[in-house]
């Protein structure tokens, strides 16, 4: 327990130092967060026309409403937490493969739910856009990381079990 504390801490705060790092803003932090604004534009668009996106930037055509995507609300911090977790476990570092992948997909999709949720939210009411965006919408987002975590738990158990119950080789 304590490996497992000490370990998650240093890959959340290496990972973390770098997600504020001019070089991790730069580099990685800001191009990401202007395709995942680009992404959902472009799902709106497959619904919406007046809609466009620049850089970090959505914005409605047809009545000029715009929302920023900021740091904390490009799903990155979430990935982070689910890293060191992952990291912090023991297992192979091809079930912790599987666990990024499959939680950063899942992490993303729903943050992109979020994203094309508040947009039109804030379209409609901003009573009710900020407090989706402030209160809901943080806790979903960590809880769908830790709830990714949780069932990859679940899973590389299993996989210890099936290879324990297996036959040894002679």
């Amino acid at each position: 327990m304590v490996r497992f504390f000490l370990v998650f801490m240093g890959v959340l705060s290496a990972l973390f130092w770098f997600e504020i790092s001019k070089f991790g803003e730069t580099h990685f932090v800001l191009p990401f967060t202007d395709a995942l604004a680009q992404l959902s534009a472009w799902i709106i668009k497959l619904f919406d026309s007046d809609v466009h996106s620049h850089g970090k930037i959505i914005q409605s055509t047809a009545n000029g409403f715009a929302v920023s995507i900021e740091r904390g609300c490009n799903g990155i911090e979430a990935v982070i937490i689910l890293i060191a977790a992952l990291a912090a476990f023991p297992s192979t570092w091809k079930q912790k493969l599987v666990g990024f992948g499959v939680g950063f997909i899942a992490i993303q999709l729903l943050n992109l739910v979020r994203i094309i949720s508040l947009f039109y939210m804030g379209q409609w009411s901003m009573v009710w856009f900020e407090w989706f965006h402030l209160y809901l919408w943080q806790a979903l987002i960590i809880i769908d990381a830790l709830v990714v975590w949780l069932l990859w738990l679940r899973w590389i158990s299993r996989q210890a079990r099936v290879a324990s119950t297996r036959p040894a080789a002679s």
